[in-house]
């Protein structure tokens, strides 16, 4: 039996251990508030300000504007002590990309009904994709409209299932069928849909415009953007990525084209959008074909990713990297709206890159670091498929297995206070509790996905990490406004409409909140201390849909 003596020094000791423990915490939470309480709204206003500035020109993808864009990102990285992680030792990566114009006026698409042709207009009836390996491309075959053209095992669901595809053009609707939000979102991706195509045996793709798309961005958007360059990553063979040869013609049709493309068929299109709406489709032959000719000029460019590091302060875990992204490019130069053709992306997403500079001084600003390193990764061509984020999730600069999340930062809705958060895609990893830790300590709400219909999982940057096996999130500004006079849905649907991919996205737009925004910033610097300085990194859920696919990739 132990003596009262012995008892009581023994309790003593656990006493003065806990008094410790709670002087360490209470120094790293100090550390911590410290660091965001240098995290300002001037400083993001003044960072977007110049990023969004005309005499960027838009930071159009491999143009002059992204290239000072690039150029400013790593000299601000520069000044604040980050280490070069690019290229030969520069804060660059260089992405090689295949540059394509459509060759408008050689450029055909018909419908083919009983052997007759009957032609469509270019930017009025269609909009075409132009080939980053062929400078003219074309196929005559009969078409089939398959659904979403989706086949998901685990899902039990095959769009494809009684249809013979093989030699045909099939046509098919935007988005997926009524899955869980975020692995409708993986069966949205026209890579998984083009892909599917081709193993069953069909030489082109014609997508529908449907009346749920037209909401999200308009037909006459689309066409409108079309002279615009489009853009391929090259690998390292060579060839452009993703790319599907057996696909030979690909294009985008109006809402009028497709009732054309479905008469006779026994299917009207108000039944096709209504089974669309509701994630219900059936696939059926078609009375018509099709005859596709495009042609499309060809270059080759680069344009950089801006890559910088701070080093953690752990002599293990410093090799592993936590990863902040946020996409520098934007439009460019485009048609003109209302007098002003240059696009400037201030929310979208000069937001973004002015936020990751904001927790680059967080934590560059730290007495004792974080114990892993944080990789600050500003990537170009998004705008143009996610394509400097696919590269360098692809061909990341430090080995990929050291890569461990990703936070990525895109379009800070700074319209309203903040109140809540959402996480896109935190429910398929351990960055979900992660996420609610960070908002809990600043009294942040946390909010499901509001518009699981726009697929946001896969439309920007994160997905190419998640690809790669790589946790990762995309954290945003919530809906909740803490005011019944503020509704978030109604200001962002306007925004939508009036601002979000059009000239008027710039730093003069009404109603941006910077100490929202700051507040913001300040949420994802604790979501990556708390990821770096956590002993175990970052796990897939058991049996989630993204790790059983991609988990392996890591130690490619």
């Amino acid at each position: 039996m132990v003596s009262k003596r012995i008892a009581t020094s023994l309790l003593l000791v656990l006493a003065m251990s806990a008094f410790g423990a709670r002087l360490a915490v209470s120094a790293e939470d100090d550390a911590t508030d410290a660091a965001m309480a240098g995290i300002h709204a001037e400083a993001i206003r003044a960072d977007m300000r110049f990023l969004s500035d005309d005499s960027l020109e838009g930071r159009g993808t491999a143009t002059r504007g992204h290239q000072i864009a690039a150029k400013f990102m790593a000299t601000r990285f520069e000044r604040l002590g980050l280490q070069p992680a690019g290229d030969h030792g520069t804060y660059f990566q260089s992405v090689p990309l295949r540059k394509m114009l459509l060759d408008a006026p050689h450029t055909s698409l018909a419908l083919v009904r009983a052997g007759h042709p009957e032609t469509l207009r270019l930017g009025s009836d269609f909009v075409a994709e132009p080939d980053p390996m062929r400078a003219v491309t074309s196929v005559e075959a009969p078409m089939v409209y398959v659904g979403f053209g989706v086949t998901a095992p685990e899902q039990h669901y095959d769009d494809y299932k009684g249809i013979d595809a093989k030699g045909k053009i099939v046509a098919l609707a935007y988005g997926a069928p009524n899955f869980d939000s975020t692995i409708k979102a993986h069966y949205s991706s026209f890579e998984i849909k083009e892909q599917n195509a081709v193993s069953h045996g069909a030489v082109g793709m014609i997508v529908l415009d449907d009346p749920i798309l037209e909401r999200m961005y308009p037909f006459t958007k689309i066409a409108r953007d079309m002279p615009a360059p489009h853009f391929a990553w090259m690998d390292k063979s060579g060839r452009p990525a993703h790319y599907f040869p057996e696909l030979r013609g690909r294009a985008f049709v109006s809402l009028a084209t497709v009732k054309r493309l479905l008469q006779g068929s026994g299917h009207t299109a108000d039944e096709v959008f209504a089974a669309i709406k509701a994630g219900k489709t059936a696939s059926f032959a078609l009375p018509v074909g099709a005859k596709i000719n495009f042609a499309t000029r060809l270059e080759d460019v680069q344009s950089p990713n801006v890559v910088a590091k701070l080093e953690g302060s752990d002599p293990e875990l410093k090799s592993e990297y936590v990863v902040y992204t946020a996409h520098l490019d934007h439009l460019g130069i485009g048609a003109p709206v209302k007098g002003d053709k240059i696009y400037n992306g201030a929310l979208d997403n000069a937001s973004g890159s002015a936020t990751i500079l904001s927790l680059a001084r967080a934590f560059s600003s730290m007495a004792t670091r974080p114990r892993r390193s944080i990789l600050f990764v500003s990537v170009t061509g998004e705008e143009a498929g996610l394509l400097g984020s696919d590269y360098f999730a692809t061909y990341p600069t430090v080995p990929k297995s050291s890569l461990i999340a990703d936070i990525n930062i895109d379009e800070v809705l700074m319209l309203w206070p903040l109140h809540d958060v959402i996480a896109f895609g935190a429910e398929h990893s351990s960055l979900g509790p992660v996420i609610k830790r960070a908002a809990e300590r600043l009294h942040l709400a946390e909010s499901p996905d509001p518009m699981p219909q726009e697929v946001v999982f896969i439309r920007s940057d994160q997905y190419s990490f998640v690809k790669q096996g790589i946790p990762a999130v995309m954290p945003s500004p919530g809906f909740t406004t803490g005011s019944p006079d503020l509704d978030a849905a109604k200001i962002f649907g306007k925004w939508e409409e009036e601002r979000y991919h059009e000239p008027q996205d710039d730093i003069d737009q009404p109603g941006l909140d910077f100490d929202a925004a700051a507040q913001f910033a300040r949420f994802a610097f604790l979501t990556g201390i708390y990821v770096a300085d956590d002993a175990q990194r970052p796990t897939w859920n058991k049996g989630d849909f993204f790790g059983e696919r991609y988990a392996g990739k890591t130690a490619q």
